[in-house]
């Protein structure tokens, strides 16, 4: 090949296996020699300060290159070394003359920090309409020209999701089509850089699994059976035909699908991932995806323990935190009684049993995160006092630290 597409020492997937068979449209790929699909760790890239509708496409036409150098270096602190961001058609229309520029950057970016990058760009008016293809084959070539020889371009992911939803089936038929369309074209414009197609299904990826060199599944399920269940048969079917698999969509809280969870199943059955997805976008995904927060704050540290493979003990030998082992508990539910009491209370006082508190409830989980204790103790440190509010805080503290009051310490 001109040009390699191992971007970092943990990413060698591609020389993996060997796609071959006379009725499978590939473009002779040599996927042969060490490696191991289990070492993507990927993630899906919005920046965090772009608004839904128009996320994905402000991503480019808006395009920060202080922004991008930081939140990639956000992913490397995690060691992730996979990106899949969307590339969207109408960012072509728009900004036909800068996105060059831009996505040159953007991959070299990734590269120099072992960050390979799997663009998504499939959609567009050729898909309703044939009669466009030949836009569609322009814009192809407009990005074979752009990247194909970076070598951080990892992958072509040429449709995110084009059988959801399953129904109704013509729909579906007709993104099938223009998938064909895509991987033809892209095979014969760009024959050294994998294709790959984002399915939301197995069942999906099955249909489509001869016009892609990698295979790739997306998985939001409920339990851990329904996971390992989807994972198997993926896996089953790559085997069958040869040919890497990935999953390219994992990890939604709404969706009961936990980022340690499907994490540590993807993990233990050696399936290569990309989170959806790394940034928490405030005015999109943000409130149910998600890893950092634009300042590189974390609401949920599991998620980014979980990345770097370190998971929950949930087994029965589990060792319960004792928050009351030294007395802090009933010091500081008896602090409070008495300054709930005290008809010459301080705020300041309250504000330090508070918080005292809020940390006992933090440290030994006692509580729900939604929104941390100790940020509602800020949030009356930062403002003018306000006694009635302390008081109910105060209050609320005592009463959920008041069943682990002098509970007997492990021996």
């Amino acid at each position: 090949m001109k040009k390699s597409i191992i971007n970092s020492l943990l990413f060698c997937i591609l020389i993996l296996y060997q796609c071959t068979g006379p009725d499978k449209m590939t473009s002779g790929f040599d996927f042969t020699g060490p490696g191991d699909p289990s070492l993507i760790r990927g993630f899906n890239y919005t920046p965090a300060n772009v608004a839904s509708p128009r996320h994905h496409i402000d991503c480019w036409v808006k395009y920060d290159s202080a922004t991008i150098k930081f939140d990639l270096n956000l992913a490397k602190s995690l060691n992730l070394n996979q990106v899949r961001v969307f590339v969207p058609y109408a960012v072509y229309t728009e900004d036909t003359e800068a996105l060059p520029a831009k996505l040159r950057h953007f991959v070299r970016e990734c590269h120099k920090r072992g960050i390979g990058v799997m663009p998504v760009v499939g959609s567009g008016p050729w898909i309703r309409d044939t009669t466009l293809r030949t836009q569609g084959k322009e814009w192809i070539q407009f990005l074979v020209n752009t990247l194909s020889a970076e070598p951080g371009l990892a992958f072509w992911d040429i449709m995110n999701e084009p059988d959801y939803p399953p129904t109704p089936r013509e729909r579906v038929l007709r993104n099938f089509e223009n998938c064909k369309f895509m991987a033809k074209t892209f095979h014969e414009l760009d024959p050294n850089t994998p294709v790959t197609l984002g399915m939301a299904f197995v069942d999906g990826m099955v249909e489509m699994a001869d016009y892609v060199d990698v295979l790739q599944f997306h998985d939001y399920m409920q339990t851990r059976e329904q996971i390992r269940n989807n994972i198997r048969r993926a896996k089953e079917f790559a085997a069958k035909v040869n040919k890497p698999l990935i999953n390219g969509e994992l990890g939604c809280i709404a969706r009961a699908n936990p980022y340690d969870i499907t994490l540590q199943e993807h993990m233990n059955a050696n399936v290569g991932w990309y989170i959806w997805e790394l940034m928490i976008v405030s005015k999109g995904w943000g409130t149910v995806h998600g890893v950092f927060y634009g300042d590189g704050s974390v609401r949920d540290p599991s998620i980014a323990a979980a990345i770097m493979g370190y998971f929950r003990k949930r087994t029965a030998d589990i060792l319960p935190a004792v928050p009351d082992q030294e007395g802090w508990v009933t010091r500081v539910t008896e602090q409070s009684e008495k300054w709930l009491k005290d008809p010459e209370r301080t705020w300041k006082d309250g504000l330090d049993i508070s918080e005292t508190a809020a940390h006992l409830l933090e440290a030994g989980e006692l509580t729900a995160m939604r929104i941390p204790p100790t940020l509602e103790v800020e949030m009356l440190r930062q403002g003018e006092a306000d006694m009635k509010t302390l008081k109910e805080l105060i209050t609320k503290f005592k009463e959920q630290l008041e069943p682990y009051k002098k509970l007997p310490a492990h021996e």
